[in-house]
């Protein structure tokens, strides 16, 4: 099937484009359908589920998260702390913006 783009109008081009897409879209579902109808059958062949050949996520263990302990204090507010990672708190910005350095900040 040839089209002559010459011919059409705006109008015509943005639905012929339109069309294209939509069956475009239309084609990676069909596609999608197939592997996965392709997987279930060796499986089922096989005796096996998803799961048990690739693992199940809800299995998995966490990973665990360590509290850091904090490096810096706020002199003007000792509740104030930051650990020195991630970004810079605004009383820090503001204390190395006074004049202060980083080393004057440090808890003890």
């Amino acid at each position: 099937m040839s089209i002559d783009l010459k011919k059409l109008s705006n109008s015509q081009l943005n639905d012929l484009i339109n069309k294209a897409a939509k069956r475009k879209e239309e084609l990676a579902v069909e596609t999608v359908q197939k592997v996965r109808d392709r997987i279930n059958k060796i499986l089922n062949d096989e005796g096996l589920s998803l799961d048990e050949v690739f693992g199940s996520r809800r299995g998995r263990p966490k990973t665990v998260k360590f509290k850091v302990k904090p490096k810096y204090r706020n002199p003007a507010d000792p509740a104030q702390v930051w650990s020195g990672r991630g970004l810079k708190p605004r009383w820090f910005a503001a204390a190395l913006a006074a004049g202060k350095k980083e080393k004057d900040l440090l808890i003890g």
